[in-house]
């Protein structure tokens, strides 16, 4: 298994618009990104989160399947509007 965490820290740009919408287009990253096995988002609720306030977990069957979902299409399209909205940060480990 391969998991991927992300967190975001939402720039003041960033409305409830979008972020509703991104917790929308990467969930429906279900059932289309190959090798993807679960996706999970919502919003930190750790008193320690540093300013990252929504997180998110996704469980590839592998790391191979998480390097194609990099440049899978869905993923790049999000990536279009999302990045310039947000200071991310990512964890990724095998188990």
């Amino acid at each position: 298994m391969f998991i991927h965490i992300f967190g975001f820290r939402w720039k003041p740009a960033a409305t409830e618009a979008h972020k509703q919408r991104a917790a929308e287009e990467i969930l429906a990253f279900r059932g289309t990104i190959p090798g993807l096995l679960e996706v999970h988002v919502g919003p930190n609720l750790s008193p320690r989160g540093q300013g990252y306030s929504f997180a998110g977990f996704m469980k590839f069957t592998h790391k191979a399947a998480a390097d194609a979902y990099a440049t899978h299409p869905s993923h790049l399209a999000l990536l279009d509007w999302l990045v310039p909205l947000i200071d991310p940060v990512e964890l990724d480990f095998e188990t």
